[in-house]
């Protein structure tokens, strides 16, 4: 109870939902957005509660390769009932090439981390370690040959360096920032939590979260800059909270197109 009354004491400023008046002026305002729109376009809500990571990697590898047909994407049978192939044409084939919350699961998440272990089975010493934790993220993204660069907010991260960072990949095309931080920092009910970044509002000095959990009240708001880097700076199992910076990896960026 203490620690909640603190938490929510931290937010200094009111978030601002995003299908709000102020939200609408915010973004057409905004000078660092050209993220959101790719985002937008490739944007889900996590299918469970443990997702918000998962999810906000399958939204941030959709927005850069969906239209890249020189890299191979996986397909996710469980999206069309295999008992209805039989009514299909021949040739028509209706599972996307496309990265999903299912097929995340595949053997580069499981190089970093077991698959049972993120649905909450003790691992070899009987530790839990449900969902995932940045770093976790951060080295699933590489195994999945993203460049990713781990940001941890710790008491010696600036706030002018965090938002320096976060406004120039969010005015830069083809890069996107993902956010590891606590709910109750910013007066939300839950623990820690993971969502893309979509722009940056200088007037307000705040940024939207992409809320990647549409539920229980849930929504994209628009949160001051100070207040984000606060959620950021709190502890997570084995270290801080942080960011992660994640652009198409080079061998994959030389790869003629078709």
């Amino acid at each position: 109870m203490i620690l909640a009354l603190v938490a929510v004491a931290l937010a200094t400023t009111p978030l601002v939902p995003f299908a709000s008046e102020e939200s609408m002026v915010r973004l057409d305002r905004a000078t660092e957005k050209i993220d959101f729109f790719t985002l937008a376009n490739h944007f889900e809500s996590q299918e469970n509660g443990g997702m918000c990571g998962p999810t906000s990697a399958v939204i941030v590898l959709n927005a850069l390769r969906a239209n890249n047909p020189a890299i191979e994407k996986p397909t996710d049978p469980t999206t069309f009932p295999a008992e209805y192939a039989k009514n299909l044409p021949p040739t028509y084939q209706p599972i996307f090439h496309r990265y999903t919350q299912n097929a995340f699961f595949d053997d580069k998440f499981e190089s970093v981390k077991p698959r049972a272990v993120f649905f909450g089975t003790p691992d070899a010493q009987g530790n839990r370690d449900g969902g995932l934790q940045l770093r976790q993220l951060h080295g699933i993204l590489v195994a999945n040959g993203l460049a990713s660069e781990i940001h941890i907010v710790d008491d010696q991260a600036k706030l002018e360096a965090v938002r320096k960072d976060l406004r120039t990949n969010l005015g830069h095309a083809g890069d996107y920032t993902i956010v590891n931080y606590s709910r109750q920092v910013l007066g939300q009910a839950g623990g820690g939590h993971i969502s893309p970044l979509g722009a940056y509002d200088e007037k307000s000095d705040s940024f939207l979260v992409l809320d990647v959990n549409a539920n229980e009240g849930k929504t994209w708001a628009w949160v001051s800059a100070a207040d984000l880097v606060a959620a950021m700076r709190t502890k997570d199992r084995v270290e801080n909270r942080g960011y992660l910076l994640v652009r198409e990896g080079d061998a994959a960026a030389a790869k003629p197109t078709r």
